[in-house]
């Protein structure tokens, strides 16, 4: 019950954001662009902690940041941030899965590269098939409106 109430008030704030935002895509893409790095720099940073602190124990110097003198949160709080940025957008999981991916798991289709060029072929020739029956049936309901207008 909780979590219906947090998914549906996330879900209403997205949608928000995401009617306004999209006025304006270029500061769209600049938010979405900050939340992307702000994850990143929050997995890089975290990642390098844990090793840092598992694998060197005297303190590594090869790290990508002066870890000693960051804060054991610094990674998870801008991983943290970015996330929640990018969810608030909209962004999240198009970013990171991308739309195409998700659709065709809804569809239970095949990855394009798990497919053969025949069944590329194929799934080809049937949008064309589509588009031709969609063609065809334009041009009745065309007729059709000129037959009802006489």
């Amino acid at each position: 019950m909780f979590y219906k109430k947090i998914y549906n008030f996330g879900d209403r704030l997205e949608d928000k954001a995401r009617g306004r935002l999209s006025h304006y895509p270029i500061i769209y893409a600049f938010i979405g662009g900050t939340g992307i790095i702000l994850f990143w720099r929050g997995v890089w940073h975290a990642a390098d902690y844990i090793i840092m602190r598992f694998f060197f124990a005297a303190g590594g110097s090869m790290m990508s940041a002066s870890l000693p003198q960051l804060p054991w949160w610094d990674g998870p709080l801008s991983m943290l941030a970015g996330a929640a940025l990018l969810l608030t957008v909209g962004l999240f999981v198009s970013s990171f899965i991308g739309n195409e991916i998700i659709i065709s798991g809804l569809k239970k289709e095949k990855k394009i590269v798990e497919k053969t060029e025949e069944e590329v072929e194929e799934e080809i020739k049937e949008n064309d098939k589509i588009k031709h029956e969609i063609h065809e049936m334009d041009g009745r309901l065309k007729r059709i409106e000129q037959n009802l207008k006489k």
